[in-house]
């Protein structure tokens, strides 16, 4: 796969400066910090179930009281 060049002009000083301050503090290069951020901005959201086990998860999960169902899930029938 053939890797783009990417230019961004006009970027203010201060901009640079953080940049170079973030990729410091990740231990990253400034092109590599860059790449994370564009990466993480262009990812797709999580839905809202894997948002809800990532935040049970970090009270330690949840228990129910009642047995998870083992039969299949049926799609919605819609008229």
């Amino acid at each position: 796969m053939a890797m783009a060049t990417f230019t961004v002009r006009d970027l203010s000083e201060e901009t640079r400066n953080q940049l170079k301050r973030r990729a410091k503090l990740h231990g990253r290069s400034l092109q590599a910090e860059v790449r994370q951020i564009l990466q993480n901005a262009l990812r797709p959201a999580p839905g809202l179930g894997t948002s809800l086990v990532a935040i049970g998860g970090r009270f330690g999960g949840v228990e129910t009281k009642w047995p998870r169902s083992k039969s299949a899930v049926r799609p919605a029938e819609f008229e």
